[in-house]
């Protein structure tokens, strides 16, 4: 049997630890730590997902929630959501980078973030407990939500200087590798004034490559970069939360270098403290020495 359960939510291979029995179990009791609130619920473009979504819909109805679908959103479009809706919690389906016969459930909380260790420890204690399941009449319903992209959009627009990078008219080849990033990623591409080329365009869950964006996986992206004459190559992994970069001779620069240019061209501007989590790589800690800042 292949299913891990941790602070940060389940995932499994389908049909061989993640069944639907399970999964409604799950659900229901985050519906139960949520106590029966709004619940943002989008999926990454696996195959899979379909089944999976009915059964976290019977958990999370059965203890009362009322939940917006977005359907097929990327995991950081779910955090968006739940504060832009002021949810009680939300929950992605996805196994991120994991191979396809995975899948898997991310929950989410009240701020938009991740679940952090205590209330990741609360999940695991009450996964030991019947969920707190209603009545007929407490039952909760489903609605959907059309265009959480656009929402996401808005709120990152804002983030970057558009007028110029609309000016500079670069030409970006974006891999998606069919999975969610194929809903926001092209959007952003055209709102900031780039020609693009979308790699794995159907958010289908088939993926042409493995889905884990690393250097051996990415070897079309970086010829599809040159062929195309492109400024750049970005490759995301399904649920499109992780980001590596080819740039334009083709070369990998992958995804630990991503945040750590973000980091190195804010700080080239404005000096201030920087704050990480404990997945962030050790350059982001030698750039805010280089630049005198302080680093937490």
């Amino acid at each position: 049997m292949q299913r891990i359960l941790s602070i940060s939510g389940l995932r499994g291979i389908v049909g061989d630890g993640l069944d639907p029995e399970y999964v409604a179990r799950f659900a229901a009791t985050l519906g139960t730590i949520f106590e029966g609130g709004t619940v943002v619920l989008s999926r990454d473009g696996r195959s899979t997902g379909e089944m999976l979504r009915h059964a976290v819909l019977s958990g999370l109805l059965s203890t009362g929630c009322e939940v917006i679908d977005l359907g097929i959103a990327s995991t950081p479009t779910c955090g968006v959501l739940v504060k832009h809706l002021n949810a009680a919690g939300g929950l992605q389906l996805t196994a991120s980078h994991n191979p396809i016969e995975w899948n898997g459930l991310k929950p989410f909380s009240p701020i938009g973030g991740v679940f952090d260790a205590a209330l990741g420890e609360k999940l695991l204690a009450a996964l030991e407990q019947p969920p707190r399941y209603r009545s007929w009449s407490g039952l909760g319903g489903v609605f959907a939500f059309e265009d959480a992209a656009s929402v996401h959009l808005e709120k990152v627009l804002p983030l970057v200087d558009a007028a110029a990078i609309r000016g500079r008219k670069f030409k970006v080849v974006l891999d998606v590798n069919h999975g969610s990033g194929a809903i926001l990623g092209p959007m952003l591409l055209a709102a900031l004034g780039c020609e693009f080329v979308i790699m794995g365009g159907t958010p289908d869950g088939r993926f042409e490559h493995p889905a884990e964006p690393l250097k051996e996986n990415l070897t079309a992206l970086a010829e599809a970069v040159k062929s195309h004459g492109a400024d750049v190559g970005f490759a995301e992994d399904p649920d499109a939360d992780r980001l590596a970069i080819v740039d334009n001779t083709g070369r990998y620069i992958g995804e630990e270098l991503t945040l750590a240019l973000c980091v190195d061209h804010v700080l080239s501007q404005t000096q201030g403290p920087v704050v990480v989590n404990g997945s962030t790589s050790r350059v982001t800690a030698d750039l805010a020495a280089k630049y005198g800042c302080e680093f937490h």
